[in-house]
């Protein structure tokens, strides 16, 4: 069983003590002057975080393999004018309709923050639900970062508050439809701030939180 780690951020997105490293990457990736480090119990980690980060945290300090590992970019450098700080989502479906499912991706870190299904669907509904379930994320968590997707009728369908659809809706398909219903009353009453871009595939290639199916 893997040991529950601590991370203190000193300085990031929101400072706190957080569970687990994707939490930590999303407050700290892309944020000037970051400062944050992992402890081992809970108690150590809150006296950190009353403390100042110099007395922990040493000027040039080596970063663990496994942390090294989960900052690093597989894919090289990010774009001059892609934001590293912030949520990726997309989805995959084997046939349309049929088994789809979708994520939501950090970007800089290309650590994977939600997954969901396989479920009975198509890619565009897949492609709706995920940027819902990143808006709703994000306003839970207090986290301040654009969400990216791909599609272009997920975007105009969030906007519009609307996933429109052909899928007949029938016993097969009532599971997904019900998920539709709680995304479109989350966006009618729920108020946002967090951008929603189009990720230009063209000019950054495949989006990070892209399946790999093509």
């Amino acid at each position: 069983m893997k040991k529950q780690k601590y991370y203190v951020v000193w300085a990031g997105v929101t400072p706190g003590i957080y569970t687990t490293w994707t939490d930590c990457q999303l407050q700290t990736k892309g944020y000037a002057g970051a400062r944050y480090k992992s402890f081992d119990t809970r108690e150590e980690a809150e006296e950190a975080f009353a403390a100042s980060p110099e007395a922990y945290i040493v000027r040039g300090e080596r970063k663990r393999p496994a942390e090294a590992r989960a900052a690093a970019l597989p894919d090289g450098e990010l774009p001059p004018d892609v934001m590293g700080n912030s949520l990726a989502v997309d989805a995959a479906c084997s046939g349309n309709p049929g088994a789809m499912e979708y994520r939501g991706v950090h970007v800089a870190s290309r650590q994977q923050v939600f997954h969901f299904g396989p479920m009975y669907g198509t890619n565009n509904i897949g492609e709706f639900l995920a940027i819902v379930h990143g808006l709703a994320l994000l306003k839970q968590k207090g986290y301040e970062m654009p969400v990216y997707s791909d599609s272009v009728n997920a975007i105009s369908w969030v906007r519009q508050k609307k996933c429109k659809t052909k899928l007949e809706r029938n016993a097969k398909s009532e599971p997904l439809f019900q998920l539709i219903e709680r995304a479109e009353n989350w966006l009618r009453n729920n108020t946002y701030t967090t951008p929603v871009l189009k990720w230009e595939t063209k000019r950054w290639g495949e989006i990070p939180a892209d399946f790999g199916r093509k």
